[in-house]
């Protein structure tokens, strides 16, 4: 059924698409009946999917990444399509647009994406009101960055805004300091600004009469040295877990013709051909920090993509093109596959 309504979807203009595929899910769900179906065909409820993670238990390992509703206006109907978590944002304290149109385009011929939206959202105060009505049936972390006109010298107020104005109504947060959309903004991912901001944070989660779990999201183009340090961080700044990863501005090895990705110009990638370099980030985690939560996106399409970032090292997995282009049927195959593996262990 989805892949006949996909077949429509993708005759749109990508951003389009995503809006009207949205207002259609609001507006369905909010159908009496309506959710109850979705429920019975898209989740997969079963204990010996639950995971415990940085004190949270979630209902299964796969989640969504954030940027698809990056306003928490979906929390109330995505969980019916079988999520065992949901990521809303990325978060900025004030409203902005992002950037200019067209900023989302397909890659079909890769099952791909290239993006540069810009961080576009409503802000942390409409995100807050619509996370005050949260379902508390699902986890849903805060994905949080800074406007595109701050620089990064005040950065770290920007994230410490967002912070304290969604920390009342998210289980976990999301730093992401690793967008390629955002001017500069991977220079946050520089040893001594890095340190400081996830310093500014802890102190801030420190304060509460119970903290919260913070991640950091890295980029896929970091080098070796570059995690090294990363992780370094994150060990004496005592952040809990990191995701693994943000998009590419990697273009190397595409079926898409050269000539189109340049007209399309700047953005960050999404989809199969971040599949290998996401895992192999995943791996190297993993060997340096045994012990450190490890959420992994990037280049999940299928099951067996999945379960190649669980065995990598990954506790959880999150999808957002894969379900572009897989639908959410995509879901509960993948937790039926990772539920025949528990099985056949």
């Amino acid at each position: 059924m989805y892949h006949i309504l996909k077949h429509l979807l993708f005759l749109m203009p990508a951003e389009r698409a995503h809006y009207f595929t949205t207002g259609l899910l609001r507006l369905v769900m909010s159908i009496p009946g309506v959710k109850a179906i979705f429920q019975s065909l898209f989740c997969l409820d079963d204990p010996r999917l639950q995971k415990e993670l940085f004190g949270l238990t979630f209902k299964n390992p796969v989640g969504l990444a954030a940027g698809f509703d990056k306003n928490a206006e979906l929390i109330h109907q995505l969980p019916a399509l079988g999520f065992g978590f949901l990521e809303v944002g990325t978060v900025t304290p004030k409203g902005q647009p992002g950037n200019p149109k067209p900023r989302l385009f397909r890659l079909k011929s890769d099952e791909a994406l290239i993006n540069r939206m810009g961080f576009n959202n409503a802000g942390m105060d409409l995100a807050a009101e619509k996370l005050k009505n949260r379902p508390k049936s699902v986890i849903i972390g805060g994905n949080i960055g800074k406007n595109k006109v701050t620089p990064n010298e005040q950065a770290k107020d920007d994230y410490l805004k967002c912070f304290e104005a969604l920390f009342p109504y998210v289980d976990y947060f999301v730093v992401n300091v690793s967008s390629p959309n955002t001017p500069d903004l991977r220079q946050l991912q520089d040893k001594e600004p890095l340190a400081e901001l996830l310093q500014t944070l802890k102190a801030a989660n420190n304060k509460k009469e119970v903290d919260k779990p913070i991640l950091l999201k890295i980029a896929p183009d970091i080098n070796t040295h570059e995690l090294s340090d990363i992780l370094e961080i994150i060990d004496s700044v005592g952040i809990d877990g990191i995701i693994a990863t943000n998009t590419t501005v990697d273009r190397a090895g595409l079926a898409t013709p050269h000539h189109e990705t340049e007209k399309i110009g700047n953005g960050g990638l999404s989809g199969k051909p971040l599949r290998n370099r996401s895992t192999e980030i995943v791996s190297q985690i993993r060997a340096k920090t045994p012990d450190l939560p490890i959420i992994a996106v990037g280049g999940i399409y299928d099951e067996a993509s999945a379960i190649e970032k669980l065995d990598a090292g990954a506790d959880l997995v999150q999808i957002y093109t894969g379900f572009v282009y897989e639908g959410p049927g995509l879901i509960k195959r993948i937790n039926k596959a990772i539920l025949k593996r528990l099985t056949e262990a």
